[in-house]
Formats: C-alpha cells, sequence, structure tokens
C-alpha cells in the first residue's frame, strides 16, 4: 500500500491590531463577579459612612449656630433695653448686664461674654456664675526640673495669644453691626463654636455678646466613634473577601501549581489534581482542563512507545534481511543465485525506504493537523479532482497501475465539510491506493459520496473488487503496520500506515471511518468496502 503524505505549507497570518481595552461585566464568570461585589461592596461602605456623618457634623455645627444665635440675639435685645444708659449718647451699664448675665440660664456647656463698644470686656458668664474650671494637675517636677509646666511654655502662650487674637477679631467684625458665626480655638486650645451679636440702640452699637459652645471637640469624638461600626463592617467584609478569596483562588492554584511541579521534577506521567471537579467557576473549569489535558498526553505519550516499538520491530525486519543477503553474496558464485540475492537486497532496500517515509509522514501527522486551520471544503469537488489524478496516471492495457479510479455523487449541489483539505485529501488517496493494490490488473475502484437518512454528516464511500477483507480483521486492518495479503501478492509493499494514518485523521475532524464486505445475492464476497462520515457544514 502506497502512502502520500503531502506537508502544507504555514499560512501565514498577519496580527490584527489589538482593539482597544473596554470593561465588561463579566457575565460568565462567576468568581469574577464575587471578586467585584465584595471588594466594591466594602469600599461603598466605608464612602456611604463617610458621606452620612460628614452630612451629620455639618448639620450639627450648623444647628448649634443657629441655636447660639437665636439665643444672643434674644439676650441682647435684653441687654439693650434692660442695661442702656445715658441720653443723647447711650452706654452699657456693666453691673446691670452681669446682673441680666447671672439671671438668665447660660448652660454649663455655654459662655457669654459682653463687651463694650470699645472691645473692653464687661462682663462673663463664668465668673458671673461663680464657675470654676478644674483640670487634673500635672505631676510635680522634682527638684532641678528645668521644664516648665505645659500652660507655661511658649508653644502654649503662642496659641493662647493666637487664640486672644481671633476673638478680638471676632468682636471687631461684630462691632460693624453685622453677627458674626463660625468655629475658632479657644484660650485653652478646644475648638468652639462662636457667635458675635452686636448689642445695638437704634443704629449705635453698644458692645459685643459672644456667645461659645465648647462641645465641638464631643461632637468630632461622637462622630468618630458613630464611623467605627462602619469602619469595622468595612474591615469585616474586606477581610472576609480577602479570605474567601485566598481559599477559592490562591490555595487551588498553589495545589495546582505543585501537582504540576510534581510532574517536572518527579517525571511523574499522570499528575494527581485537587478535587476541584465539583466548581462551577473558571477554576473548576482549570482543573477539569488540565485533568483531561494531562489524560490526553499520558495517552499520548503511551501512543509514542508503542509507535516506537512497533517501529523498531518493523524496520529490523528488512534490516535483518539485508544482512543475511550481504553476508551470503560473498560465498555465493552461481551468477543466478547472486541475482536472486541483489534483488532480494533491492526489495528490502525498497521496503526500508518506504517504511522510512511512512513513519515519517505519520509521525508529522498531528504537527500538520494543528498547523492547517479547518475551513469550509467542497467535499465533492475534492474528490472529483483525486480522481482525475489517477485517471491522468492510467497506464493503458491489463498491467499494474491500469485500475481506474471512477467518481460519483448522488447529491447534485455542493458538498460542504469542515476540515483541512490537505490531510483530509491524503485519507481518500490512502484508500483508494489500498483499494488499487487489491484489485485485478485493469479493474476498476469506484468512490461515490451519499447522506445517509437521518444523520446530519455525509459518507464516503471506496468500493473495490479485490478479496475482499477476512471477517476478523474489519478491525484490526486499522492497526499500525498491520499488514495482511492474500496469496500471490508481494510481501512487503505495503507499510501497514496508511489505514491507520486515515483513521488517525478522520477523528480527527470529528468523523468515523469503518470497513465492511461487499456480497451479492448469493452472500458470496465480492469486493471491500471503506466508509468515510464527516459532518455536514449546513449553508
Amino acid at each position: 500500500m502506497a502512502t502520500v503524505t503531502a506537508s502544507p505549507e504555514a499560512e501565514s497570518q498577519s496580527e490584527t491590531p489589538k482593539a482597544r481595552r473596554r470593561f465588561v461585566w463579566p457575565r460568565g464568570s462567576r468568581l469574577g463577579r464575587l471578586i467585584i461585589v465584595l471588594n466594591v461592596l466594602a469600599l461603598a461602605i466605608v464612602v456611604v459612612g463617610a458621606l452620612v456623618l460628614n452630612e451629620l457634623r455639618s448639620g450639627l455645627i450648623a444647628a448649634r449656630i443657629d441655636s447660639l444665635s437665636t439665643q444672643g440675639e434674644l439676650i441682647a435685645n435684653v441687654i439693650d433695653q434692660t442695661a442702656t444708659v445715658g441720653e443723647p449718647e447711650p452706654a452699657l451699664d456693666p453691673y446691670v448686664a452681669s446682673q441680666l448675665l447671672q439671671v438668665l440660664f447660660i448652660p454649663r456647656n455655654q459662655r457669654a461674654r459682653l463687651f463694650d463698644a470699645h472691645g473692653k470686656a464687661l462682663a462673663d458668664s463664668f465668673v458671673v456664675a461663680d464657675r470654676v474650671d478644674w483640670k487634673v494637675l500635672p505631676p510635680a517636677r522634682k527638684p532641678g526640673d528645668k521644664d516648665a509646666p505645659p500652660h507655661l511654655t511658649p508653644a502654649a502662650q503662642a496659641r493662647a495669644e493666637k487664640a486672644r487674637q481671633a476673638l478680638a477679631d471676632e468682636i471687631a467684625q461684630a462691632m460693624k453691626g453685622r453677627p458674626v458665626a463660625g468655629t475658632r480655638i479657644a484660650e485653652d486650645g478646644e475648638r468652639v463654636v462662636s457667635v458675635s451679636i452686636p448689642i445695638q440702640h437704634v443704629r449705635a452699637v453698644l458692645g459685643v455678646l459672644t456667645l461659645e459652645a465648647g462641645d465641638v471637640d464631643e461632637i468630632i469624638s461622637a462622630e468618630r466613634k458613630a464611623l467605627l461600626p462602619f469602619i469595622v463592617v468595612a474591615m469585616v467584609a474586606i477581610v472576609l473577601s480577602s479570605v474567601l478569596l485566598h481559599r477559592l483562588i490562591a490555595v487551588p492554584v498553589l495545589r495546582l501549581a505543585r501537582a504540576a511541579d510534581h510532574v517536572r521534577l518527579q517525571g511523574a506521567r499522570a499528575i494527581s489534581l485537587p478535587d476541584l471537579s465539583e466548581r462551577r467557576d473558571e477554576l473548576g473549569d482549570l482543573s477539569r482542563s488540565l485533568e483531561d489535558m494531562t489524560h490526553s498526553l499520558s495517552e499520548r505519550m503511551d501512543a509514542i512507545e508503542r509507535f516506537a516499538a512497533d517501529v523498531a520491530h518493523e524496520i529490523k525486519n528488512p534490516l535483518t534481511s539485508i544482512r543475511s543477503a550481504i553476508e551470503t553474496l560473498d560465498l555465493v558464485t552461481d551468477p543466478a543465485a547472486r541475482a536472486r540475492l541483489l534483488a532480494i537486497l533491492q526489495n528490502d532496500v525498497n521496503r526500508l525506504d518506504r517504511l522510512v517515509t511512512d513513519i515519517s509522514n505519520a509521525s508529522r501527522l498531528d504537527a500538520e493537523l494543528s498547523r492547517e486551520h479547518p475551513k469550509a471544503i467542497d467535499l465533492s469537488k475534492l474528490l472529483a479532482e483525486v480522481a482525475s489524478l489517477y485517471e491522468a496516471q492510467l497506464r493503458p492495457g491489463p498491467a499494474p497501475g491500469s485500475v481506474r479510479v471512477r467518481f460519483g455523487a448522488e447529491i447534485p449541489r455542493p458538498i460542504l465539510v469542515l476540515a483541512r483539505e490537505t490531510p483530509i485529501g491524503q485519507v481518500f488517496r490512502n484508500l483508494i491506493d489500498n483499494a488499487r493494490s487489491f484489485s485485478q490488473d485493469d479493474g476498476e475502484v469506484r468512490v461515490f459520496v451519499i447522506r445517509p437518512r437521518g444523520k446530519s454528516t455525509v459518507a464516503v464511500i471506496v468500493d473495490d473488487d479485490g478479496p475482499g477483507i477476512p471477517a476478523e480483521n474489519l478491525e484490526t486492518i486499522f492497526e499500525r503496520f498491520y499488514t495482511s495479503r492474500p496469496k500471490g501478492r508481494a510481501f512487503g509493499g505495503n507499510s501497514g500506515l496508511g489505514l491507520s494514518i486515515a483513521r488517525q485523521i478522520v477523528e480527527a475532524h470529528g468523523g468515523q471511518i469503518h470497513a465492511e464486505n461487499r456480497k451479492d445475492e448469493a452472500g458470496a464476497v465480492i469486493g471491500a468496502r471503506f466508509v468515510v462520515e464527516l459532518p455536514e457544514v449546513r449553508e
């Protein structure tokens, strides 16, 4: 059986420019959605909490300013109506103003101070209410200590002077007849909400009433405490998401990497993968793909070992015959016997050359299948071209090589299959060569295409009029290096790889190939038939 393998040229594929990358929501990725949702949720908790508390802080300060302004305007009106003396130039009576501040209710967390038109302090609610501020005293200084107490340090004195200047500026602005409100640092270093209300008699500014609320730091502290639950929840969400991602991604990937390292370092043929088959995400798909890949590689390595053993066995036979003929050639003097030995040598050399060629073709088959990409092929046109090549090489008369090849299709329209043109053409050439080798000189090999009923495939049938195939060998003929010749046929004319290569190519295209015997009405074998089924591409 002669085989022909044409090496297809690698198709040049021009690299297309990379499309602009855009963010796409991972619709088919559960793990991707989980990662995005968990991290966005943790971030959203912190952002929402911060926004809510910022609004609360601003609202509390604004509410305190409104409250102090209302209270200050009321006190300023009372002082104007009660403590104003002098005509025609009005002025404030310090004694009456102090009594009013003592009578009026001033909460303990607030401080009221009254200044005259020149900015001189007239009354202080802390003084008239006999309020004494107390603080924990610092540790007693030891003899020889040169450090001053905190309240006497230059930095503390500078802060106090800055606070007094800020109060003076606020009073000066209020003297212009407009209320002043805001936050500032008091003499003791605390942040206070301050409102300065001018005391006006008609249009004359008699003084300024300043109300301070020193609970701003308490408000800020309360806000920070209120923010803590949001921070804790966010941190818990981030930690949980990190632990979850670690267990779902990092640990399985690490186990997969260790399994791969085990194969690389110890030369193991099979890989023991972690059981992730139950997962319905990318890692589950990766685990199943790696398992299938390693199983396929293991089978491929077993096939390579069997192929190497078969090759060694097949090559050994002609080499043994050649060595025996060479050793005998020097001992034979009869010209006829020497001619027979030379003929044996020539036959074995041709057989060895045929074996090496077919073995090379078989070993390159996987690479050729991976280089050429499948495309829609008109099967009728391809078979017609193959048949025309054999007709062009036809020899006249009943001689070797005079077997005709006739092609006929029962389907008039084009028959499209998704295949690689060169390898699939090799399948039909191998089948036709095999059929011709078993046919009588001046015989005929018939090739035709049909569409089996109830199937989405097309079938290519190759018939010959040879002796047929023994029933027990209908499957074994597709094994590598298997040859079975009827009596009278020359031994060594075939390598036994043609049908094996044909089956490998057909199965790589998702098809099937099988052999059967043709019989007449009486049940006698009248030839062999090979059937190749391939998926059809519907237009």
